[in-house]
C-alpha cells in the first residue's frame, strides 16, 4: 500500500477506537479491584497464553516466514470492539468483555513491540530483517489506539447521550472499515493470495479455535461462571484484526504480513456466531 492508503488505514482505527471509547467509562477499570479473578485469567489468557500458542502453530505448520511474522503480529494485539457485541449477543458478561478490551488495549502498547521484533528476528533471516524502533512504535500506538479512546471516554463523560447516540453507527462504520481494509489487501496481494491462504488458512483455523477453547475452559477450570468464561473466550478469540493489517502495513510497511489478519478477520465472526449460538443455549437452559 502506499503512503496514502496506509494513513487512510492509521486513521480509520483512530475512528474505531474513538468509538470503543464511547462506549467506556471510568468504572471498567475499577472492575478489576472488584472481580480481579476473571479479569486476570481473560488477560492471561489474551497476553500470554494467545502468543505462546500462536508460536507453537507457526512452528508446527510448514508456512513461509511472512505468513509466520503475520501470525504473530495477530496473536501480539488486543481484542477488538467487535468482541464486546460478540459478548453482548452471545448473552456473556459483556461488563468483562468490555473491561478486557480496555486492559488489553492498554497493555499492548508496550507488548507490541517487543512480540513483533522477537517474531521478525525468529522468522526472517538477516538479509531480510526488519527491526521495529520500540520508542516510536510505542509512540504511534500511543497515537493511533490509547488517545483515541481517552478522548471518546471523555465524550462519554461529559456527552453521555451523544456517546450512546454515536455508538452504534461507529461500530457499523467499524465493520465496513474492516471490510474495504480487506478487500483492499486482497486485490493488492492477489497474485500471492492462493499461496498466502493455502499456508495460513489452517493455522488460522487452528488458532481461532484453540484460543477459545483454552480461554473457555482454563476459566471453567478455576471456577468461574458460565458467562464470563465465554466472554473470556470470545476476548482470546475477536482479535482487533485492523490493528494487526495497521502493524503490518503502516509500521512495518508490509502487506504480506496483513493477509493473515485479513484472513482472520472474516474468519472470527462464523467463530463468533457459534459463541451466540452456544451463548444464546446456555441462557435458555438457564
Amino acid at each position: 500500500m502506499d503512503q496514502t492508503s496506509a494513513i487512510i488505514l492509521a486513521v480509520s482505527l483512530m475512528i474505531i477506537m474513538l468509538g470503543m471509547g464511547l462506549s467506556l467509562v471510568a468504572d471498567d477499570f475499577k472492575r478489576i479491584f472488584v472481580q480481579p479473578k476473571a479479569i486476570i485469567i481473560g488477560l492471561i489468557n489474551q497476553l500470554i497464553l494467545l502468543p505462546l500458542i500462536a508460536f507453537g502453530l507457526v512452528l508446527a505448520f510448514p508456512v513461509s516466514p511472512e505468513i509466520a511474522v503475520g501470525v504473530m503480529i495477530l496473536a501480539a494485539c488486543p481484542g477488538g470492539a467487535t468482541s464486546n457485541l460478540i459478548s453482548h449477543l452471545a448473552k456473556a458478561d459483556t461488563a468483562l468483555s468490555v473491561t478486557l478490551t480496555a486492559f488489553s488495549s492498554f497493555i499492548t502498547i508496550v507488548t507490541i513491540p517487543f512480540i513483533v521484533n522477537f517474531s521478525l528476528e525468529q522468522f526472517l533471516d538477516q538479509s531480510n530483517q526488519i527491526q521495529l524502533d520500540i520508542v516510536q512504535t510505542f509512540l504511534q500506538i500511543l497515537m493511533i489506539i490509547i488517545i483515541p479512546v481517552s478522548i471518546g471516554m471523555l465524550i462519554r463523560k461529559y456527552r453521555e447521550s451523544f456517546a450512546l447516540r454515536m455508538g452504534k453507527p461507529v461500530h457499523i462504520a467499524s465493520a465496513l472499515v474492516l471490510i474495504l481494509v480487506i478487500v483492499g489487501i486482497i486485490i493488492k496481494e492477489k497474485d500471492n493470495l492462493a499461496e498466502s491462504f493455502r499456508q495460513a488458512g489452517l493455522v488460522v483455523v487452528c488458532l481461532n479455535i484453540l484460543v477459545m477453547f483454552v480461554g473457555y475452559y482454563s476459566a471453567k477450570l478455576l471456577k468461574v461462571t458460565n458467562k464470563r468464561a465465554l466472554s473470556i473466550a470470545i476476548e482470546s478469540g475477536i482479535q482487533n484484526g485492523t490493528l494487526g493489517i495497521t502493524v503490518a502495513v503502516v509500521l512495518l510497511g508490509n502487506t504480506e504480513f496483513a493477509i493473515v489478519s485479513a484472513i482472520y478477520g472474516v474468519l472470527m465472526f462464523f467463530t463468533g456466531a457459534v459463541a451466540v449460538y452456544i451463548g444464546t443455549l446456555q441462557s435458555k437452559k438457564q
